[in-house]
């Protein structure tokens, strides 16, 4: 029998940032540094995409197409960027905003299903704080998303989402009031 040798985490792994690896210049070189930043970002690239599409479906397929685009890209972004995370989140931001404008509200089928299925409610679905953060307009839920569960500054959300900071505290105004006005009653202590 062999024996299995626990796992230990490399130390960016452990403190979840990603750090780089030394540029070797070959292509096996970029493969590793892109897998390494990939296991080490996406739980939060995971989290953060939830907040912005209001659903963990909706996140996954937004994680992965802006993970495809950057992964094909990863030699240049990596050498050029000091802060790659903040590259992807830009990215992801930008796709959602992007994606919206182009998708329509409603789906039109053909036919009907014969069979209805089954589907299964996201615990959040009827909280009150998702439903009013998913009703705001796109570029306010990033605003709201990247200063309140990302922690970023006003000057980084600009950065990251390519506005002036007029524009991010603007934004974040306008997502705030809405917000008052939306959750009121429950932060207030009255009736829904």
């Amino acid at each position: 029998m062999t024996a299995h040798l626990p796992v230990v985490p490399t130390a960016a792994e452990a403190s979840g940032v990603y750090r780089g690896r030394a540029r070797r210049g070959d292509m096996a070189a970029t493969e590793d540094d892109f897998a390494e930043f990939v296991r080490v970002a996406l739980p939060g690239l995971i989290r953060y995409g939830h907040a912005l599409t209001g659903n963990p479906h909706d996140a996954a397929d937004l994680v992965q197409t802006v993970l495809e685009k950057v992964g094909a890209r990863w030699a240049k972004i990596s050498q050029n960027c000091a802060d790659p995370s903040a590259y992807v989140r830009k990215a992801m931001a930008n796709s959602h905003v992007s994606r919206w404008r182009r998708t329509r509200r409603e789906t039109l089928l053909a036919d009907f299903p014969d069979v209805p299925a089954a589907i299964q409610q996201d615990r959040l679905e009827h909280e009150p704080v998702w439903v009013a953060l998913r009703s705001l307009p796109p570029r306010q839920r990033a605003v709201v998303v990247l200063r309140y569960y990302e922690g970023l500054s006003e000057l980084e959300i600009a950065e990251t989402l390519g506005v002036s900071c007029g524009t991010v505290k603007s934004q974040a105004s306008k997502a705030l009031a809405t917000l008052r006005k939306r959750l009121g009653p429950l932060v207030e202590g009255g009736d829904v």
